[in-house]
């Protein structure tokens, strides 16, 4: 549930969204507060002017809880962020172990009222050779 103080915070995101594209990036922004919500650290997406692809605010700031924060402090953080996580960025805020996310805009939202990247699908293959990796794969767990 949604509350009022997610929203506050909600909309300090959407005005970091709002510095990434002043800045000439994709409008995306990103906070990561603490239990009490203390901002703890604040991101905008920043693909192009880093020339780095994976510059997304939420990457960024699980990177960050992850190197600075002790596994229980980053376990009571919420990401408050102005749209829905990419799957590359859930992928790295649940290995980072945060708590919680909020956002504003939905993938499919986003989908609605924008065009597409221009980029073709990247075909995929496999599985293949599953007990040769499994040999390798098998047990491990962080």
């Amino acid at each position: 549930m949604i509350t009022p103080d997610d929203n506050a915070l909600l909309r300090r995101a959407v005005a970091l969204a709002a510095k990434a594209r002043e800045s000439g990036n994709p409008p995306f922004g990103s906070l990561l507060a603490g239990p009490d919500g203390t901002v703890l650290a604040e991101a905008h997406n920043t693909t192009l002017t880093d020339r780095d692809i994976t510059a997304h605010p939420e990457l960024k700031l699980a990177r960050w809880a992850a190197s600075e924060l002790e596994p229980a402090t980053a376990a009571g953080t919420t990401m408050y962020t102005s749209c829905q996580p990419c799957g590359m960025c859930e992928a790295v805020i649940q290995r980072a172990g945060l708590r919680r996310v909020v956002f504003a805009l939905s993938n499919e939202q986003l989908s609605a009222i924008r065009p597409g990247s221009g980029q073709p699908p990247v075909p995929q293959d496999g599985p293949a050779l599953f007990e040769e990796v499994r040999a390798v794969v098998e047990g491990y767990h962080r």
